[in-house]
């Protein structure tokens, strides 16, 4: 999603689909993008403690 202009609104909805449908997703690159650190955190407590997630 890089370049995508996600801000931390994005992340919530990020961070739903993701607890929602779990996946075998490996990397999420938000580069370019306009998360803030609110939308950050906010994204990373919301990830399953059993998500494939390396990178973020």
């Amino acid at each position: 999603l890089s370049g995508c202009m996600v801000t931390e609104e994005g992340c919530g909805y990020l961070s739903s689909a993701l607890s929602l449908n779990p996946s075998h997703l490996r990397e999420l690159d938000l580069s370019y993008n306009h998360p803030d650190d609110s939308g950050v955190k906010l994204l990373s407590e919301k990830l399953d403690p059993k998500c494939t997630l390396d990178k973020l």
